[in-house]
């Protein structure tokens, strides 16, 4: 039997290293980086920087306490988007209990983009406070001169302290907070939380923010998504010019209706946003939603995917966590969800799509294996 001698190359490799060599997408199974070892780093987000593609997520450890963070941030680099290398912990997670960020505190949906002016490589992640549940909902910051770190963590807030949303209507900020006169879910209550009765009650601590995504702008202008509001509305707020803080400048969209998992792109002067809804670990029908700013307003565009009914309720049994754009191909995009398994969270799996228009709305569609010359084809 003849062989290629690229093919004997690979062969060497594989049994060489004990590593694979893709050639493309196979969503939803094991995915080995460059050690031979399923990648690590769930809740991603992802960072090209100098043509290279990074990927920041958490690192997580076998059984239901790798639902805490017990190592910190990995994070991985490619020059292909098949084949990672494993680059380490870009945020460690400290043994010190004065810190915020100490053993066992949750670090969620970590993402890092770079700062032109500074040179800096600025981080935000969700973070929950160590034994306290989700009841924290703050954000957290770290910083690096370097891409892959180390990242030293600066701070965690809940943002807009003392500060109203830019679309907050004046007839609403003095209405009372009565949460505990309203029985929840009833009618009143859901009209309630579209009225923002959340917002006035962390007024004066602070909003909050959990899962979270970057965006930043073609003017370099960077802007922070977070679920908020008891996870019933979204938040966008413009960060600072260094990207280190909140400007004030933010805004409540799609008031009510429960996004989380934020994952947004920019196609032809609009944004676009692909989200979750609420149900905890379990995988629900995506949403996705179209802007003509970052700010909004934000319009519904509906579920995204296309395919069985099982597929199309649970989208692809996962919950959306990045876009990325593919360097040097114009208008190609891939979402990029998480297959959460919570009894052991290292097991996770990732899903790789191809994003697709149909009618100006974005869709997703299975493919059990696919690569990048499928959007030569668009």
């Amino acid at each position: 039997m003849k062989i290629s001698f690229l093919s004997f190359l690979m062969l060497f490799q594989i049994v060489s290293y004990g590593q694979r060599t893709y050639q493309n997408f196979n969503p939803g199974k094991i995915w080995e980086d460059n050690q031979g070892v399923h990648i690590n780093a769930h809740g991603g987000g992802f960072l090209i920087h100098d043509d290279t593609y990074y990927w920041f997520g958490e690192h997580k450890i076998a059984g239901k306490e790798g639902n805490k963070a017990q190592v910190g941030v990995s994070v991985y680099s490619s020059k292909d988007l098949y084949n990672w290398k494993n680059e380490g912990i870009a945020l460690e997670v400290h043994d010190d209990p004065n810190s915020l960020l100490v053993k066992g505190c949750i670090i969620e949906r970590p993402k890092v983009i770079y700062n032109h002016k500074t040179g800096k490589f600025v981080m935000w992640f969700h973070h929950e406070l160590k034994d306290q549940g989700y009841k924290a909902a703050m954000t957290g910051l770290a910083l690096s001169d370097h891409v892959t770190g180390p990242y030293r963590y600066i701070k965690s807030v809940n943002p807009h302290a003392g500060q109203w949303p830019a679309n907050y209507p004046d007839s609403l900020k003095s209405k009372p907070v009565n949460l505990d006169e309203i029985e929840r879910w009833s009618k009143e209550w859901k009209e309630a939380v579209v009225d923002g009765i959340f917002v006035r009650r962390d007024f004066e601590r602070g909003q909050m923010a959990r899962d979270m995504t970057l965006f930043v702008d073609d003017d370099g202008k960077a802007y922070h998504f977070h679920s908020s509001e008891e996870n019933q509305t979204l938040h966008i707020a413009e960060l600072t010019e260094d990207y280190l803080d909140f400007s004030g400048n933010y805004t409540r969209v799609l008031h009510g209706q429960q996004n989380e998992a934020p994952a947004v792109f920019k196609k032809d002067g609009k944004y676009y946003m692909f989200s979750s809804g609420l149900t905890g670990w379990n995988p629900n029908p995506g949403k996705s939603a179209v802007a003509d700013h970052p700010l909004g307003p934000w319009t519904p565009l509906g579920n995204p995917c296309i395919g069985t009914e099982d597929e199309m309720n649970t989208t692809f049994w996962s919950q959306s966590t990045y876009v990325i754009p593919v360097i040097d191909k114009k208008n190609a995009f891939i979402f990029v969800g998480d297959r959460w398994t919570p009894d052991n969270p290292i097991d996770g799996r990732y899903i790789l799509l191809p994003v697709e228009f149909e009618a100006g709305k974005p869709v997703l569609r299975w493919y059990e294996q696919w690569d990048l010359t499928f959007f030569d084809k668009k």
